[in-house]
């Protein structure tokens, strides 16, 4: 019988395979990173979208059975921010800023969407039934950084244009 030097080996990582591990996770992760941040930023987009939309068509909707009846064809600041006055329930948050607080807007702020208190108010409105035409601007009261993309220009919205 002849002996054979058989060497055993253990079941450990050789320090160059730990090595490739790490580079392999660390290349994951470069590429993961920018994809979940550019999703909050789209879930974001989509929160503000949807928000400002919904308010500008419960304005509209305020707007068409204010004009059968004769009053005022758009709401008041109060009228706004008044749960079943205007909206059913209270106005959703500014996604970036987390308020939905509603400041009052000059008409000049509004045609520029003006940021003013951004730590303080979500959104902004400005309303004028005595111009002709009335007029009303809802906007995001924060010009955070959209995914979503201006079809004249190519360039991406703010979040106080959207």
């Amino acid at each position: 019988m002849m002996a054979t030097n058989r060497q055993t080996r253990s079941p450990a990582f050789t320090l160059i395979e730990v090595l490739v591990i790490v580079v392999v996770i660390g290349i994951l992760a470069s590429v993961a990173v920018p994809v979940v941040s550019g999703a909050q930023t789209d879930a974001r987009t989509s929160s503000a979208n949807n928000t400002a939309y919904g308010v500008r068509a419960a304005i509209a909707s305020f707007r068409h059975r204010a004009v059968i009846e004769g009053t005022d064809p758009f709401p008041t600041a109060v009228e706004l921010a008044t749960v079943g006055t205007v909206l059913d329930r209270e106005i959703g948050e500014n996604p970036w800023t987390g308020l939905s607080t509603i400041r009052s807007a000059s008409l000049a702020e509004a045609q520029a969407r003006t940021v003013v208190s951004e730590d303080t108010f979500g959104w902004a409105y400005h309303v004028n039934n005595a111009s002709d035409p009335p007029i009303a601007i809802f906007y995001a009261n924060c010009t955070n950084p959209t995914t979503r993309t201006n079809p004249a220009t190519g360039t991406k919205f703010s979040a106080n244009e959207l």
